[in-house]
């Protein structure tokens, strides 16, 4: 007698692979259109993770990327899907006059997935400068309903708009006159009808090949809801001089940051400025004596009017000296000086600088007011002090 021994993984995989053959062909006789969508995908998930046990590494991770990429579109696909009309503006109007007009705050409410893009929101919000806090459905029936004002607008996100938290939450709102704006992906659920504004993303498929993980509904929510806060800072008018008093720490912050408050050599502090017939030794010996303990790396030379002529640098020197000797120290610095030079505004920021030094390789940059008079110097050090940039 021949007796075969199988593996007890091998063979419990075959049996549940055989199940899974005879869920699909019942789902393709008998299912509704959705059932068979859904079908294939598990059909085609299955053919996908079989192939991969007999496929070699370089095949399996080229099917890996395949799959991965489809994700990618799926999502995508979503995000493009969701169409702006008039409910949206109504959406944005809304929270204008609660947030700007009233002094509101914008809460913000989700359970699951949707809790974490409810967080997320609630931040960007308050980053563009409407007042905004997460609010937690379960918890809001245990006392934290007392975070919500009477003239507060809550948004709530629930794709399918018919989970119980979110449904009873938006329930309470309804009964006590709070303005609520929903994002789901169903426009006859509970959510929808109990709220004030229902902004609708869906239907879509998810990108999850059983369409059941939240994945392009999540995505959806989360372009929509950060169009929202978008369109609401500029209806506020929020510019990056908003963004920087908001955002005062980090490298966001530091950019943002006016280049006259980071500029360390400062005209009529320590910083001299030169006239053109200054000999380059006589303008080496007015800049040690006014400059402190710190020299700055260039001299800014000024015309009869006061405005900017010219910059010499640490470099210029070190080119003039090689190219005309020790005579060019008893020689005026404008025959050497780099005319009409690249300038910042006082209004400039500190990522203008960070962008002009890296274009151009420059270690200094003027600043000059309107009227074209230097008011300081912008140091690559006082970038690297700031680390916008690296040393």
């Amino acid at each position: 007698i021949k007796v075969d021994f199988v593996p007890l993984d091998q063979k419990q995989h075959q049996v549940q692979r055989s199940v899974i053959g005879i869920q699909i062909n019942a789902v393709f006789r008998h299912g509704s259109e959705a059932q068979v969508a859904a079908g294939r995908r598990l059909h085609h998930n299955e053919v996908e993770h079989n192939g991969c046990r007999t496929m070699n590494q370089a095949a399996c991770a080229q099917s890996e990327a395949d799959f991965a990429r489809a994700a990618l579109r799926a999502e995508a696909d979503a995000v493009a899907a969701v169409t702006i009309g008039d409910d949206f503006h109504r959406a944005v109007d809304l929270i204008n006059q609660a947030t700007a007009e009233r002094s509101a705050s914008l809460v913000i409410s989700g359970l699951g997935k949707n809790s974490y893009i409810a967080q997320k929101l609630s931040a960007t919000f308050a980053s563009l400068g409407t007042p905004s806090h997460f609010l937690h459905p379960t918890e809001a029936m245990h006392g934290d309903l007392g975070r919500i004002r009477r003239e507060d607008v809550v948004l709530i996100l629930s794709f399918g708009g018919q989970t119980d938290e979110v449904v009873q939450l938006a329930t309470i709102l309804k009964q006590d006159d709070v303005d609520v704006i929903a994002i789901s992906g169903a426009p006859g659920s509970d959510l929808a009808r109990l709220a004030t504004i229902n902004l609708c993303v869906g239907p879509l498929d998810e990108a999850c090949p059983h369409n059941l993980a939240p994945t392009a509904s999540t995505t959806a929510m989360l372009a929509l809801g950060d169009a929202l806060a978008l369109c609401v800072g500029r209806r506020n008018g929020f510019d990056a001089d908003d963004f920087r008093k908001v955002h005062p720490g980090g490298n966001l912050g530091r950019q943002l940051m006016p280049v006259a408050e980071a500029m360390r050599f400062k005209c009529g502090e320590n910083l001299p400025l030169i006239t053109a017939e200054l000999t380059v030794e006589q303008a080496y010996e007015a800049t040690e004596s006014a400059a402190g303990p710190r020299r700055p790396g260039a001299f800014l030379v000024v015309d009869t009017r006061g405005g900017l002529a010219g910059i010499f640098t640490d470099g210029d020197l070190r080119r003039t000296l090689i190219n005309h000797g020790s005579d060019a120290w008893r020689k005026p610095i404008g025959d050497f000086m780099t005319r009409n030079p690249r300038t910042l505004d006082d209004s400039a920021l500190v990522r203008d600088a960070v962008q002009l030094m890296r274009e151009h390789r420059f270690d200094e940059i003027p600043v000059v007011d309107d009227a074209g008079k230097p008011l300081g110097l912008i140091d690559v050090q006082d970038l690297v002090a700031l680390k916008v940039i690296e040393g």
